[in-house]
């Protein structure tokens, strides 16, 4: 049972020490086993990008530049959650102090503030690539990169800071359970019993700032692009669209969706089950598939891949 203080003189809020964590009541073993693997693999997944770009010059462009920071930034969105959900796969009850909880909350909206944006940056990229070749190097030198991504970062944790510090003001009445495997917005706006009227406000103006808007310009950028390639040979220029975007556009599709049902979904339909499902998918599965979906079909990186291979056999 969580551990309270009684409230202090003149307040009537509830200071919990701790919350119990009640996303997943059975099947601990099995779910171990299974999220170890998926971090295991985005671990390995992402960091190889990141191996990849930094060791293959040919890999030494804007693109996958910002692919970097892409990969590094699902390493960070994994370990915010995934560490402390095998740990409490492994306890009878799950639990997650109220401190620890802030902080897990804290990164995990900066981490999806910040993959919006940076989502947003890479279709720009490849709009200026596809649809202005020639002031491509200008328009997305390495001076705009890095600020362009720093940018994207400190928009990410500034929109987190927000919503850290309005939840850190709830207060919550009885035992502190939260229907969920994590700390996130929605589940504690659920378990408080104080007016949470100010943080669903900015919830609702995040989903339109931090969320609706990088998707805005994702598909501003695309139907650019898109005009642009029908006025190309129709060889050259879808193959040329669909070797460059069709991943970027996979992981934009991914991500949004799932992040706006996690956010914007109708508490009339809510359902623990699938609350925790959608969350999980949204925050834990996608990094996994990330570096798999930007390899599969990039010539580049897989050649990156047999080069690293060849100079490891050959210095082996």
């Amino acid at each position: 049972r969580p551990t309270q203080l009684a409230p202090m003189a003149g307040e009537n809020q509830t200071h919990v020490t701790e919350f119990m964590l009640l996303g997943f009541s059975y099947g601990q073993p099995f779910l171990f086993v299974l999220f170890l693997a998926i971090y295991l693999a985005t671990l390995l997944g992402n960091s190889a990008i990141l191996a990849l770009v930094s060791l293959d010059p040919h890999l030494h462009s804007p693109m996958y530049f910002f692919l970097s920071h892409l990969s590094c930034l699902d390493i960070c969105y994994s370990s915010v959650t995934v560490p402390k959900i095998l740990a409490n796969a492994l306890r009878p009850q799950a639990t997650i102090s109220y401190r620890g909880c802030l902080a897990q909350m804290f990164f995990l909206m900066g981490c999806a503030g910040t993959e919006c944006a940076l989502l947003a940056v890479m279709a720009y990229d490849r709009y200026a690539a596809i649809c202005q070749p020639l002031r491509y190097s200008h328009a997305m030198s390495r001076g705009v990169c890095v600020v362009a991504a720093a940018s994207c970062w400190l928009w990410g944790m500034l929109d987190s800071a927000v919503h850290t510090l309005l939840a850190s003001r709830l207060s919550f009445c009885g035992a502190a359970r939260l229907q969920h495997i994590f700390c996130d917005v929605p589940p504690l706006l659920r378990a408080a019993c104080s007016n949470t009227r100010p943080s669903e406000v900015a919830l609702h103006a995040a989903s339109v700032f931090v969320g609706l808007s990088p998707f805005l310009l994702v598909v501003i950028s695309y139907l650019r692009i898109l005009a642009t390639v029908l006025g190309m040979p129709m060889a050259t220029g879808w193959r040329k669209a669909f070797s460059t975007c069709s991943a970027h556009l996979l992981v934009v599709t991914l991500y949004f969706v799932t992040s706006n049902l996690n956010y914007n979904r109708p508490s009339s339909g809510y359902s623990p089950a699938a609350d925790t499902l959608v969350s999980a998918l949204y925050c834990i599965v996608t990094p996994m598939l990330n570096p798999l979906i930007y390899s599969l079909r990039n010539q580049e990186v897989w050649e990156a891949l047999r080069k690293a291979m060849r100079g490891r056999g050959m210095a082996g």
